[in-house]
């Protein structure tokens, strides 16, 4: 009995084509609609359209199904945009941590070295302390040793003046010595001769 009706489609004479991937406008509305709206950026939420729109001629078919992707593509452009979003500011912050632990970790070396350089020269200034006064302690003996001998050469000095004041006092009393003797010896031969001249006159006479 139903066989005899014919179908609608062939009533109407607008053949209703094959949906792409087996949904209908429907279906792509409702699985758009469970999508929920992004929370970062609210104005941008795409809502869904209340009432499908069905057409009839071939070229209109694809519309449904168009808006749809557009609709999907829009929410994943929303999506990457939050993403991309917070992106630069967890990138901001992960640059501006490394750049502070790097400048920190500058700063110990740069430290570390500092007191590195500093100790060492402590230890140089320590070392040229040390050999400042082991020459100090050397020149002190040697002054010592100096004084010792300039007192020894000055004692000797005053024991060879005293011999050479003695010598010349000896050798002024020999001197003495002999001027005296030496006015004595005519005054004995002068009398000697007058001695002997003196017999001979009283024999002449």
């Amino acid at each position: 009995m139903f066989s005899q009706f014919p179908s609608p489609e062939s009533c109407f004479g607008i053949p209703f084509p094959a949906f792409e991937g087996g949904f209908t406008p429907w279906d792509s509305q409702e699985q758009l609609s469970i999508f929920p709206p992004p929370p970062e950026e609210p104005a941008v939420v795409l809502e869904p359209p209340q009432e499908p729109v069905i057409s009839r001629s071939g070229s209109d078919n694809s519309k449904p199904h168009n808006s749809g992707s557009v609709s999907s593509k829009n929410l994943r452009t929303v999506s990457d945009k939050t993403y991309r979003s917070g992106d630069p500011i967890d990138e901001r912050k992960r640059r501006r941590m490394i750049s502070n632990r790097e400048s920190a970790r500058r700063s110990r070396m740069r430290k570390q070295k500092d007191l590195e350089n500093l100790s060492n020269k402590v230890n140089r200034f320590k070392i040229g302390n040390r050999e400042l006064m082991n020459r100090l302690r050397l020149v002190v003996y040697h002054d010592q040793i100096l004084r010792r001998e300039n007192d020894n050469l000055r004692w000797e000095e005053a024991v060879l003046r005293q011999r050479l004041r003695d010598v010349r006092q000896v050798l002024l009393v020999r001197q003495l010595q002999q001027q005296l003797n030496s006015t004595a010896w005519p005054c004995n031969s002068f009398t000697s001769i007058n001695e002997e001249h003196i017999p001979h006159q009283s024999l002449i006479s």
